[in-house]
C-alpha cells in the first residue's frame, strides 16, 4: 500500500477548442459557476505537461460538488482533435444527475451540444428506473445526463 493519501478530487479537465463557446455550454446551459478564467506562463506550463510551445488559457466552472477544468491550448502549433468513442481506451466522459432530462437535452442543443442518441430507460444497476442520454460537444466531449428513479 502507497504511503500517502488522497485528500480530495480537485478537478476534471477537458482540453477546448473554443473557451467561450464551451464556458456558454457549463456556465449558462448547465448553470455552473465560473470561479476563474486566465492565461498561464507559457514556459512553466511547457515544462508541467511536456510540450514545448504549450501555451494554455484555463478557466474554472464549479458544478455541484465538483469543479472542472477546461483548457484551450493557444500553442503548440499543429494540434489536433481526436476523435474518440466511448468503447475506444482513454476514452472519458463526465455525468450529471438532472430533473428532467428532456429539458437538459433542448437546452444543449441551442448550443450545439447534441443526444448520441435517445433517452434510454434503465432496466438494471444503481440507476435502474431512471433515464440517461450521452450527449456530445463540438470538441467531442462527452456529457451523460442521469435522471434518477422516481422516489
Amino acid at each position: 500500500m502507497a504511503n500517502f493519501t488522497i485528500s480530495a478530487t480537485n478537478h476534471t479537465s477537458f482540453t477546448v477548442s473554443n473557451l467561450d463557446r464551451s464556458l456558454s455550454f457549463f456556465c449558462d446551459v448547465l448553470g455552473f459557476r465560473l470561479l476563474n478564467r486566465s492565461s498561464r506562463d507559457p514556459e512553466f506550463i511547457a515544462r508541467v505537461v511536456a510540450i514545448p510551445g504549450a501555451d494554455i488559457e484555463v478557466a474554472y466552472v464549479q458544478a455541484p460538488g465538483h469543479r472542472i477544468e477546461l483548457i484551450e491550448y493557444i500553442g503548440p502549433d499543429g494540434r489536433r482533435q481526436l476523435e474518440s468513442r466511448p468503447c475506444d481506451t482513454g476514452f472519458a466522459h463526465v455525468a450529471f444527475d438532472v430533473d428532467d432530462i428532456d429539458a437538459a437535452i433542448a437546452a444543449s442543443e441551442k448550443v450545439g451540444v447534441y443526444a448520441l442518441g435517445p433517452v434510454q430507460d434503465l432496466d438494471r444497476g444503481p440507476n435502474k428506473g431512471g433515464r440517461v442520454v450521452y450527449t456530445r460537444d463540438a470538441d467531442g466531449i462527452t456529457v451523460e445526463f442521469i435522471q434518477p428513479p422516481p422516489k
